[in-house]
């Protein structure tokens, strides 16, 4: 029978998911089967399963962590935000609504029943399920029909522990303060806390865990230092935005637009590691640099919003002078869908029906459905020859001239399209630049020819299991688990 444990954060960003994914490469590294699981999540960078669904990216990686197939089991409610008071709402993988946030916050208790059967399906295959909550545990106002945090640990019965980031200050408040703020009931769920993104000599931070743990009454384990290698990793969410810097130093400039609903921004990964590479993430009220040698529009959950937020921010004029002075544009999906002349949502599938015009630098329109593409690809890019694993993940068909001149070809169907100067490519696949061969093509000489992107984020699973091995008392902290029991 498979043991659970709980993993909690004083507030959001505290590096929870980060210890999960530790803990699961760890504890498949010692032989077991492990399996992670977000009951709910909030993110628009999401991965596509192996059962035919969409999960949070975080879930995604913790899979690897753990070498098993993400599946749509490992995160039940992906709520993917299209609105500043709204959401897709989409459960098992499959997108069931568009909600207020007000409505979904009164309705979510109805997608209990589904997200503990989602919890039981994984428990039944594995010896370890290690469950991570969202954002804080200390929101008590968001108790009631809670289904991410104390709502669904009761519910399941398992046990928590509660990890404060010393990094950002205040962690002795903010874990004595969540005791103290939530139900006697959730307080009493929780087994110990964890003290996560320490810099400097823990030595000095020793009476800090005395103290915790007898205010507390449960243990403290920690401190885990700063795992600075952290950044060579899938980011969970667009919080990480905030510190998305590109590692290279390299002079082949790179220019991407953060769109106020970007998605599925761990496409630029592999680029942001490339040692010849420097990519900028240009801010709203920023110009394109005019030095670019590759624009791309990344994907959005909201693509005509996103299309006026980039003529609102004058990046249209940059990119359009970027194509006259004869250099290169790719979109992804939703930038893709951008680059055409319109694109039309009649029914209202991401806010008011209606139709925009589009950035016109190719000669396609794109037409916005409700059924969602949710598909992983093996494919070849038509120009370079190279190999690609991808996946799709939108909602719309683009038709026109321009897909005469298709991006690739997956089996034996089209994909995309190419400009008739060749500089404008467009393309419903994500994860491109992970495939070593089409980096390198697309980068030219820039590229570091002896860097493998799929094999740099193993060694770094591998290095966070051995971080967390050395700084953390693994076998006490998993005793802590219990047996899981469904009905």
């Amino acid at each position: 029978m498979a043991k659970a444990l709980m993993f909690m954060g004083t507030g959001s960003d505290v590096g929870k998911s980060l210890i999960v994914a530790g803990l699961c490469r760890a504890l498949a590294n010692r032989g077991l089967r492990v399996a992670p699981f977000k009951p709910q999540n909030m993110s628009n960078n999401a991965a596509v399963t192996a059962d035919g669904g969409e999960i949070g990216r975080a879930q995604a990686l913790q899979a690897r962590a753990a070498r098993r197939n993400p599946v749509t089991a490992m995160n039940p409610v992906l709520l993917k935000p299209e609105q500043e008071t709204g959401a897709q709402v989409v459960v098992r993988g499959q997108r069931r609504a568009a909600m207020t946030a007000r409505t979904y916050w009164a309705e979510r208790g109805k997608l209990l029943p589904e997200v503990l059967e989602a919890f039981g399906e994984l428990a039944a295959d594995v010896d370890f399920v290690i469950v991570e909550g969202a954002g804080s545990a200390s929101e008590v106002n968001l108790r009631g029909n809670d289904i991410a945090n104390f709502g669904f640990a009761q519910a399941a019965d398992i046990p928590v522990v509660l990890v404060g980031d010393i990094h950002r200050g205040g962690v002795i408040a903010s874990i004595v303060g969540t005791f103290a703020v939530v139900d006697p009931a959730d307080a009493n769920r929780i087994r110990a806390s964890l003290i996560n993104k320490f810099q400097g000599d823990p030595a000095l931070f020793a009476d800090g865990v005395t103290f915790i743990a007898a205010r507390t009454g449960v243990p403290c384990f920690g401190p885990v230092p700063w795992f600075a290698d952290a950044a060579k990793l899938p980011a969970e969410d667009v919080l990480a935005l905030a510190d998305y810097r590109s590692n290279g130093t390299g002079t082949f400039t790179i220019a991407v637009p953060q769109l106020p609903r970007i998605a599925n921004f761990d496409d630029l990964d592999p680029l942001r590691a490339e040692p010849g590479v420097n990519l900028v993430l240009v801010q709203p009220g920023q110009a394109i640099p005019r030095n670019a040698d590759l624009i791309i529009l990344p994907g959005s959950k909201a693509t005509r919003s996103d299309l006026a937020a980039l003529r609102a921010n004058g990046w249209d004029i940059d990119i359009i002078a970027h194509h006259r002075a004869g250099d290169k544009i790719l979109g992804i999906c939703g930038g893709y869908q951008m680059l055409g002349r319109t694109i039309a949502d009649p029914q209202g599938i991401e806010g008011d029906a209606g139709t925009s015009q589009g950035l016109g630098l190719l000669d396609v329109e794109t037409v916005l459905s409700p059924v969602k593409q949710l598909r992983v690809e093996e494919a070849v890019h038509l120009p370079s020859g190279a190999a690609v694993s991808g996946y799709h993940m939108h909602m719309g068909v683009s038709t026109g001239f321009d897909v005469s001149r298709p991006f690739a070809r997956i089996g034996n169907q089209d994909e995309g399209a190419i400009s008739a100067d060749g500089r404008v490519q467009g393309t419903y696949l994500h994860g491109l630049f992970a495939a070593d061969g089409f980096r390198r093509a697309v980068l030219g000489a820039i590229a570091a020819p002896d860097f493998a992107y799929e094999a740099s984020i193993e060694q770094t699973l591998d290095d966070l299991a051995a971080h967390l091995e050395r700084h953390l008392d693994i076998d006490a902290l998993m005793a802590l688990a219990t047996i899981v029991r469904l009905n």
